[in-house]
C-alpha cells in the first residue's frame, strides 16, 4: 500500500496550523519519514490489526502506520490544535483513521477497537511511564506494544538483573511481556530536540505471566526491595517479614541481584503469609 502522493510535508502542516511543540505536553515531533516508517516497521505486520496511537501530533507516525497496512488507526490527542491537522489525513485514508479528542491516561485503550489491537506511540515522555504501567494491567487485551520512550526509560524496561537500570519497572513489564530494544533515535530527530536520546521498544504480552503473582503482591515487594536498593535483602525486606533464606534467596544479596522469578516467588510468599 503506497502511501497518496497529496499529502503535505510535515513541516507544511505544522506551519499551516500553528503546531510549536507544547512542553507541557511534551511534545516533541518526530517530521522524518523514513523514521516513522522504521517504526511502523518495529510493530510488525499490521495488516487486519487495529492500531491505537497516543500523542499522534501532526500525523507523521499516524500516515507510516496507515501506509503499513492497519486496517485501523485509532488517534488519541490531547491538543485541540492537532485535531484538524490529523483531519486531514482522514480523505486520504478514508474509513480507516479515527480521531478522538482526550487524555490518554483518562481513556480505557482497550475498549476504544476491537482486537486484535496494537499500540503504537511516540508517547509524550511526562506521562509514558503511567501510561504503560495502565496498559500492562490488562496486557491480555494488546497483541503487542512498538513504543518510544526516553532512553533512560527504555534501558530500565529491558535491564537484566545485576545492572544499574534493573528496577521494578524491569520486574514488572518483563514478568507480562518479552521485552526488546528496537533502535535509538537522536534528539536532533526531533522538532524541537528534547535533551534525551529516544529509543523504541517492543513488549510482546506473554501467553502467561513468566511466574505466578499477583499485581498488588509484586509491587508491595519490589517497591520495598528497591526503594533501599543498597540494603541487602535481609535488611530491605525486613519490614515484609518474610524467611527469604528458607526460600533459597541469598539474604545477602541486593535487589538487584534477584530475577523476575525469584520476586514472584517473594510476591507468593505475602501472599500466603
Amino acid at each position: 500500500m503506497k502511501m497518496p502522493p497529496d499529502l503535505p510535508p510535515l513541516r507544511d502542516v505544522i506551519r499551516r496550523h500553528g503546531l510549536n511543540a507544547k512542553r507541557r505536553l511534551g511534545q516533541s515531533f518526530l517530521l522524518d519519514l523514513n523514521l516513522t516508517a522504521r517504526i511502523a516497521r518495529a510493530a510488525g505486520d499490521l495488516s487486519g490489526i487495529n492500531v491505537i496511537e497516543i500523542g499522534p501530533g501532526p500525523g507523521g507516525l499516524t500516515r507510516a502506520l496507515l501506509d503499513a497496512g492497519a486496517a485501523e488507526v485509532i488517534a488519541v490527542e490531547k491538543d485541540s490544535r492537532c485535531i484538524e491537522a490529523l483531519g486531514e489525513l482522514c480523505s486520504a485514508y478514508p474509513g480507516r483513521l479515527r480521531i478522538i479528542e482526550g487524555d490518554a491516561l483518562e481513556i480505557d485503550a482497550a475498549e476504544l477497537t476491537d482486537g486484535p489491537r496494537k499500540i503504537v506511540a511516540n508517547l509524550p515522555y511526562n506521562i509514558a511511564t503511567p501510561l504503560l504501567l495502565s496498559w500492562l494491567r490488562s496486557i491480555e487485551s494488546f497483541s503487542g506494544l512498538t513504543l518510544m520512550f526516553q532512553k533512560e526509560v527504555a534501558d530500565r524496561i529491558t535491564a537484566s538483573p545485576g545492572s544499574k537500570s534493573y528496577g521494578r519497572l524491569s520486574v514488572i513489564t518483563q514478568w507480562l511481556c518479552e521485552t526488546r530494544h528496537e533502535f535509538n533515535v537522536s534528539k536532533e530527530a526531533f522538532t524541537p530536540p528534547p535533551k534525551v536520546t529516544s529509543t523504541v521498544v517492543s513488549l510482546r504480552p506473554r501467553d502467561e505471566p513468566l511466574a505466578q503473582a499477583t499485581w498488588n503482591n509484586l509491587e508491595t515487594v519490589t517497591a520495598t526491595a528497591f526503594g533501599q536498593r543498597r540494603k541487602m535483602l535481609r535488611s530491605s525486606l525486613k519490614s515484609l517479614r518474610l524467611d527469604i533464606e528458607d526460600m533459597g534467596i541469598d539474604p545477602t544479596a541486593r535487589a538487584e541481584e534477584l530475577s523476575v522469578e525469584q520476586f514472584c516467588a517473594l510476591a507468593r510468599a505475602i501472599g500466603q503469609a
